[in-house]
């Protein structure tokens, strides 16, 4: 099932231990090398660390009332997991990063993407184009198979393919006339 991403974003995190919120998704941790979301930052008053972590691998469930994991054992710290470490101090931002073709034509600037709710790997891009360009559309969705290149600056997408056709030629030129017009040429009678 896909989310957008700003359904996960302020989301209570549930102890199933205990039944209680144990804090709130601030920000996602993307791995720009596989466009997925490594974990979630958290913040909330029960937290024994700064920055609070939790791993999308530790969540047990997504409901209505928010992500629910075992138990606050789940949150980790920075330095606990060093492969999250290297993630973290990329600080990749995804939202606002802009995006271009091949042929390095601007298409836009992403302003939110959705995301598959079971491995939380981001599907799509939501694109808002430049105001030339929005006079056709003003967004644009961009399927993870169409991204090439995933920089800090910028994401490389397949530019759209024309199929060049053979133009129609008139070999025939017939001229039809309409039965129903009146006719132009005067009779005699």
């Amino acid at each position: 099932m896909l989310f957008t991403s700003e359904r996960f974003i302020n989301t209570p995190v549930m102890s199933l231990q205990t039944g209680s919120e144990i804090a709130k998704t601030s920000r996602a941790i993307i791995n720009p090398h596989r466009l997925t979301i490594a974990a979630y930052e958290l913040e909330g008053r029960q937290l024994d660390y700064y920055p609070a972590l939790l791993r999308v691998e530790d969540i047990r469930e997504i409901g209505p009332i928010g992500m629910i994991v075992d138990s606050s054992d789940e949150i980790v710290g920075l330095e606990d997991i060093l492969s999250l470490k290297d993630i973290y101090d990329l600080e990749f931002e995804l939202i606002n990063l802009k995006v271009v073709d091949e042929k390095k034509h601007s298409i836009g600037r992403v302003i939110g993407y959705t995301l598959e709710a079971g491995n939380f790997v981001i599907q799509q891009l939501r694109v808002k184009r430049p105001l030339i360009q929005s006079f056709g559309d003003t967004e644009l969705l961009i399927h993870r198979s169409q991204i090439i290149e995933v920089t800090d600056t910028h994401v490389v997408v397949r530019s759209p393919k024309i199929r060049h056709t053979e133009p129609v030629t008139n070999s025939s030129k017939q001229v039809f006339e309409n039965p129903f017009r009146k006719s132009t040429q005067p009779t005699t009678e």
